[in-house]
């Protein structure tokens, strides 16, 4: 039986939010079967809790953010990505601010957290969304579509015309039969561009961004010296974001997703257009072996390996 997965302990992260430039208290804390996953703004009184719920979600200019009774909580997307990457289920996100912190702009650091914590199989069968017919979303030239597919594939494609990004690969697909979360994807950092921070500071926005949490460009080149982590880390982000974004519908899918010159706002316009067709997804579990699609008993092999 695949299972359900929580964290065998609490753990605690400090940082900065990306947009409010504020110092962030960040606590994981294990949850019950069947919880999903819950965020609580522990600094309101009384503290107010936000569930992952797709239509919950309030803000998509520069990040995907929950509300809930006038409540939010921003840039949920990475440490959604993180979660979806390994496993877990169930989990409270105790946050003392209106943005989880953005910490180095990737989920690396979320996933080294995760698993310092350590992941707990509990007594309750995983439960799938599967996708049973192709749904898509569109704006202009813009798309993103959702398929059947016995396992979770992700395919992106991004134009920027920029010369540091066509340099790279602007496409990418990563499949989780054959690939590694934590190796493939979870490093991938997001990405801006020099002359676009002060009209966003303008408008409150990436008032933390730094060259620590964020790849940088100017009219030319990357500034971090560093240089990059992947030869696609720029599409493999977006690939990141769309997982995290996915996995506000509450359940890992069982789909092949694939986009163009999408973004949060259309990773929740399709997650919305699924969900409102009732024929067109059902929800799954696999208690036995026999049962289990082999891309699906793989891919969650390599999570327990990793």
């Amino acid at each position: 039986m695949i299972r359900q997965r929580t964290l065998k302990s609490i753990v605690k992260a400090t940082g900065v939010g990306l947009h409010g430039g504020r110092k962030v208290q960040l606590v994981l804390r294990p949850a019950a079967p069947d919880t999903g996953i819950v965020f609580h703004r522990v600094d309101l009184d009384p503290p107010v809790d936000l569930p992952s719920d797709p239509y919950s979600v309030c803000d998509t200019r520069m990040c995907s953010g929950l509300e809930r009774g006038g409540a939010k909580v921003g840039t949920v997307e990475h440490l959604m990505s993180a979660l979806a990457g390994l496993g877990i289920d169930n989990l409270h996100v105790d946050v003392d601010a209106p943005e989880i912190p953005i910490l180095d702009g990737s989920s690396g650091p979320f996933v080294f957290l995760l698993q310092s914590a350590g992941i707990e199989e509990q007594k309750a069968p995983k439960r799938f969304l599967r996708v049973k017919k192709a749904v898509e979303y569109r704006e202009d030239d813009k798309w993103v579509r959702l398929e059947p597919y016995d396992g979770f594939r992700l395919s992106f494609s991004i134009v920027f015309n920029h010369p540091a990004i066509d340099k790279t690969s602007t496409s990418v697909t990563v499949d989780f039969a054959e690939q590694s979360y934590v190796r493939d994807v979870a490093r991938a950092r997001t990405f801006g561009f020099m002359q676009d921070v002060e009209f966003m500071r303008a408008n409150g926005l990436a008032l933390g961004g730094s060259l620590d949490n964020a790849i940088v460009m100017d009219e030319y080149r990357v500034l971090n010296t560093e240089g990059l982590r992947y030869v696609d880390e720029f599409v493999k982000h977006k690939v990141l974001d769309a997982i995290g974004d996915l996995y506000l519908c509450g359940h890992p899918l069982l789909a092949s997703y694939s986009a163009h010159k999408a973004g949060h706002a259309l990773n929740n316009q399709v997650l919305r257009v699924l969900l409102e067709d009732q024929s067109a997804w059902e929800i799954v579990t696999f208690e036995q072996s026999a049962e289990t699609p082999a891309a699906v008993s793989h891919q969650f092999d390599l999570v327990a390996a990793t």
